[in-house]
């Protein structure tokens, strides 16, 4: 790939994730479960990047707009995708901005709600491309960033073995498979991912999302997520063994509560 484009300063690439890396996640691990063994890492060490005002902008939209499940499994995914950055990419967590992170987490389920899926015939990574670089642009992101987002959360389900991606559209690919069906378990350490589910609890993420994936293939049987199998992958999701007993002692303490 050129060191730059006309659109981007070679520093742009490197900070927004726009290097190109593998699509296929077997291409990058082999047949080892980690690159590198992750070392427990306490959720209050994972820095947020609150401080930048279009972060900042972006997460209330996100609080406002997305199911409190949804909300909730962005950020697990921001946490995990951090963690699988840092310990397992380092030379690449040393130029990812982490503000770009914290964006493509926060909008990559933003074409799921209820009202987004009914408003387009788009299929739902798509339309939230499409949305997340509209609103990105409405606070000033810059258009490496901006873009960058957008092609992550069109592509974050573009599971397949030939070709490459975008680093940052990697990234997002294993924090999302790693929450929704416990993909690659070991690329966090149990006790980090014990913190990251106390903080941001599941409330039933597993149904909620099959359910939506349903949804959205009866909507439209033409939906790009039919190409992971229209009934195959909302079953994996909801047989989601790494993550099913969060779910079940959520549920357990609801019912001792009540």
């Amino acid at each position: 790939m050129p060191s730059s484009t006309p659109a981007a300063s070679a520093d742009d690439i490197a900070k927004h994730g726009w290097s190109a890396v593998p699509r296929d996640s077997n291409d990058i691990f082999g047949d080892n479960p980690y690159l590198h063994k992750p070392p427990v890492m306490t959720v209050d060490k994972i820095p947020f990047p609150s401080e930048d005002p279009i972060v900042s902008n972006v997460q209330t939209y996100a609080k406002e707009h997305l199911q409190e499940p949804t909300y909730n499994h962005s950020m697990r995914v921001y946490y995990f995708g951090y963690c699988i950055l840092k310990h397992q990419f380092p030379e690449h967590a040393a130029k990812v901005s982490p503000s770009t992170w914290a964006l493509t987490c926060l909008l990559h389920d933003i074409g799921t709600t209820p009202e987004n899926l009914r408003s387009t015939l788009l299929s739902f990574e798509w339309y939230g491309g499409i949305l997340a670089l509209s609103l990105l642009a409405s606070h000033h992101a810059p258009k490496p960033q901006a873009e960058a987002v957008a092609e992550a959360i069109i592509r974050h389900q573009d599971l397949g073995n030939v070709g490459k991606i975008t680093f940052l559209g990697q990234l997002i690919q294993l924090a999302t498979i790693y929450d929704n069906m416990g993909g690659r378990p070991e690329l966090v350490d149990r006790e980090t991912r014990d913190q990251v589910v106390a903080k941001f609890p599941r409330l039933g993420w597993s149904t909620c999302f099959a359910k939506t994936i349903r949804e959205e293939n009866g909507l439209k049987p033409w939906a790009h997520t039919t190409h992971l199998g229209e009934e195959d992958f909302p079953r994996g999701v909801e047989g989601n063994e790494l993550m099913a007993p969060y779910e079940e002692n959520e549920k357990q303490s609801a019912m001792n509560y009540h």
